[in-house]
């Protein structure tokens, strides 16, 4: 008899594109009413795997059990009767339809012609109570519910399709603090009734809080599977990343030089209010604050992106009143913006078009455009950021978060940029992606560029930074020099108290 310890069982997978191994000698084993963690570096293939274990890809090779037997899905539908269920960070939900029908939207007539609207909507009601949401009302229209309530109404169709198996990829990207303590509450509960929740997150916090087991993942291939009782986060770290972390964040040995952006008395929109200061080159300048505190506004005046009324803007020694973004490329000015999915990178175009989109020049010969020296530029340009791709012709959607955000700035590095803004510039990517995005930014700060990063993580300031503006309403509250970083007079800035 086959041993059934193991709800899921996936030994030695491959799966390959276009001839690379996108997946090789993965594997998985989850036990029945366990919350079992799958992290790995960004293009680390966990979510290939899932898709794999869903029926969305087929294997190349290796073998999937569910509860002791072998399964072939061809499709996601015979992973869904199988009781696999995968909750995406874009929700598979009808905005303008109730939470009822969402609920049983492919089996609204399963008894007949007639749709039973009562039994349905107590049927809505009754899951949604067990699972401790039962403030949600089944007639509500998914689009009026907050993104907390959609993802309850997610797990809810697939409870109700009777799901074994769970899967969740960054459940708690867009959710606040209370509403991951809720959706934490309402996984312990599926767990005690026998679910088997595969949870994928770069938070690694919420791991340990949370989950049973952790398998983790490099090179899309199986690197080990531990007790989350049994190692801490530096030793989780160097498994993901293959190599040791003394430190998170390299030594800054930058030499500052002369002022390159200075900011007078800037004044726009009600979040940009009697704005000063300046950045050199060479230096990293953070800026912190909390929602609604101004700092992306602020740069988006200076970028160019939104107007401002007042005030004086000096760029590489002359005063500039930028009247869109193209007129600060020209200048010299890069920005990354803090979505970069729909501001940073063309996700349907190829990552060599997104790379040499600002130095189109640099692709001529006497000239002429020359498509083997846009190609060499490109490739260059990426090696420097180490950036992982199986083609430059790929579409930038191919990349892992990490590497979109390298072609990102790459795009800035092609147009020989002498101060770029980098907005939330590790938003959304792994540890491993994050530290080599810092080296970048170091490497940058080395050759000379001034370099102004917005993040709402302090110890990624502190780590990064020269010196650090703390906004609060749309004003400056404090400039803390590296002596005086601490989260506790950064808070004091950000919350209003005057420096």
């Amino acid at each position: 008899m086959e041993n059934q310890e193991y709800r899921i069982e996936m030994q030695d997978i491959k799966k390959a594109f276009s001839g690379v191994y996108a997946l090789n000698g993965a594997q998985l084993r989850v036990k029945p009413g366990e919350i079992h963690a799958l992290i790995g570096e960004n293009g680390a293939g966990k979510s290939t795997l899932m898709k794999v274990l869903a029926g969305a890809l087929q294997r190349d090779g290796g073998i999937v059990k569910i509860e002791g037997q072998e399964v072939h899905f061809s499709t996601p539908k015979e992973g869904k009767l199988a009781g696999i269920a995968t909750i995406y960070q874009e929700f598979m939900l009808a905005p303008e339809l109730t939470v009822t029908e969402n609920i049983f939207i492919d089996r609204l007539n399963q008894e007949g012609k007639i749709i039973k609207w009562k039994r349905l909507t107590k049927e809505a009601e009754r899951l949604l109570s067990e699972m401790g949401f039962d403030e949600i009302n089944p007639g509500t229209k998914v689009s009026n519910l907050s993104v907390a309530y959609q993802q309850v109404v997610e797990i809810c169709k697939s409870i109700s399709r009777n799901a074994k198996v769970l899967i969740l990829d960054e459940p708690t990207a867009v959710l606040t603090v209370k509403e991951i303590q809720k959706l934490f509450t309402l996984l312990k509960k599926l767990k005690a009734d026998g679910v088997s929740i595969i949870y994928i997150s770069h938070r690694l916090e919420e791991i340990f809080e949370l989950c049973d087991t952790i398998t983790v993942m490099k090179d899309g291939a199986f690197v080990d599977c531990i007790p989350a009782g049994s190692i801490d986060k530096d030793g989780l770290i160097r498994k993901m990343v293959g190599r040791e972390l003394n430190q998170m964040f390299p030594k800054r040995n930058a030499e500052i030089g002369d002022t390159i952006l200075e900011v007078e008395h800037l004044t726009g929109s009600e979040l940009v209010q009697d704005i000063s200061f300046s950045v050199k080159a060479g230096q990293v300048l953070g800026f912190y604050g909390l929602v609604g505190a101004g700092r992306t506004e602020t740069m988006r005046a200076i970028f160019g992106a939104d107007k401002w009324e007042s005030g004086n803007i000096r760029f590489l020694g002359k005063s500039v009143h930028f009247k869109s973004p193209k007129q600060a490329v020209r200048a010299k000015l890069g920005m990354l913006p803090e979505d970069r999915k729909r501001q940073g990178v063309l996700l349907e175009q190829s990552i060599k078009m997104n790379t040499s989109i600002t130095a189109m020049e640099k692709a001529q010969k006497s000239g002429i455009f020359n498509s083997k020296k846009e190609t060499d530029f490109v490739k260059g340009l990426l090696a420097k950021i180490n950036t992982k791709y199986t083609s430059i012709e790929n579409p930038a959607s191919s990349l892992s978060g990490g590497n979109q955000q390298k072609v990102a700035l790459a795009k800035w590095l092609a147009a020989d940029c002498k101060c770029i803004i980098f907005d939330e510039p590790t938003r959304g990517v792994d540890v491993g992606a994050k530290t080599e995005i810092y080296h970048c930014i170091n490497q940058l700060a080395k050759a000379g560029l001034a370099i102004i990063m917005i993040s709402s993580e302090m110890p990624e300031l502190m780590g990064m930074c020269d010196d650090i503006i703390v906004m609060h309403q749309g004003r400056i509250r404090g400039t803390l020099s590296r002596d005086e970083f601490s989260e506790d007079n950064i808070i004091f800035a950000a919350m209003g108290g005057e420096k």
